[in-house]
C-alpha cells in the first residue's frame, strides 16, 4: 500500500460512498479506478443504453453490451473486478424532482455527464447538500476536470454562472472525442475522489 494512505487511509476509502453521474466516456475510466482502489459503496446513475459507437472510449462496456442499460453493464463491470463493493444503479435522468435525493446518500458527488443541464443540477444540489463536486468535461481533443464546494470551495457557478444556450454547445455528437481523451481526464476525476 501507499505509506500516505495507510490501512487507515484504506478503511475510509472501503467506508466511502461515492455517486458517478454518467458511466459513458467519463464515467467509465472513474467507475473503473474507484472500484479498483476499493470504494466502499459506488452508486452509479445513467438513463441511457449502450451503442456500437460508444465503445471506442466508454471502456468499461463491449460489444456484448450494445442496446444493455449502461447502469447494468458498468454494474457488471464492477462486481466481476471487485465483488465486495455494493453498487445502486438507477436508470433514470437527473432532474430538479430527483437530484437532491439521489446525492443524500453519498460522500462526493462525480459528474460525467455530457449536458449542462445536467451539470448545472447536480452543481446546485451539490452546492445546496455542502457536497464536494469532481466535475469533468471533454470535447473533441480537449478536455477539462474540476473539484468544487470542497470544505466550502469554489462552484461551477462562480465560474459559470450560468449555461451556455444550448445551440452554442457543439456536441460530440457531431465533433466526437478523442477515444483516450476520457481516459485521460476520468482518471484525474478518480484520483480527485
Amino acid at each position: 500500500f501507499i505509506n500516505e494512505i495507510g490501512i487507515e487511509g484504506q478503511q475510509n476509502i472501503m467506508a466511502a460512498k461515492v455517486l458517478v453521474i454518467g458511466a459513458g466516456g467519463l464515467g467509465s475510466p472513474v467507475l473503473q479506478y474507484l472500484a479498483a482502489a476499493g470504494i466502499g459503496n459506488i452508486g452509479i446513475v445513467d438513463f441511457d443504453h449502450v451503442e456500437i459507437h460508444n465503445l471506442n472510449r466508454q471502456v468499461i462496456h463491449t460489444e456484448k453490451s450494445i442496446h444493455v442499460d449502461k447502469v447494468k453493464s458498468a454494474s457488471a463491470y464492477i462486481e466481476e473486478l471487485n465483488s465486495s463493493i455494493k453498487v445502486t444503479s438507477l436508470m433514470t435522468k437527473i432532474s430538479t424532482d430527483n437530484v437532491d435525493g439521489i446525492i443524500a446518500a453519498y460522500d462526493v458527488v462525480v459528474d460525467g455527464s455530457d449536458n449542462f443541464n445536467t451539470r448545472y443540477l447536480v452543481n446546485d444540489a451539490c452546492s445546496r447538500a455542502q457536497k464536494a463536486l469532481v466535475y469533468g468535461s471533454i470535447f473533441a481533443f480537449e478536455g477539462q476536470m474540476a473539484v468544487f464546494n470542497y470544505k466550502g470551495s469554489k462552484q461551477l457557478r462562480d465560474l459559470f454562472p450560468e449555461p451556455p444556450h444550448p445551440e452554442d454547445i457543439p456536441t460530440c455528437d457531431q465533433y466526437g472525442v478523442l477515444g483516450p481523451l476520457p481516459g485521460i481526464i476520468g482518471s484525474m476525476m478518480a484520483i480527485q475522489v
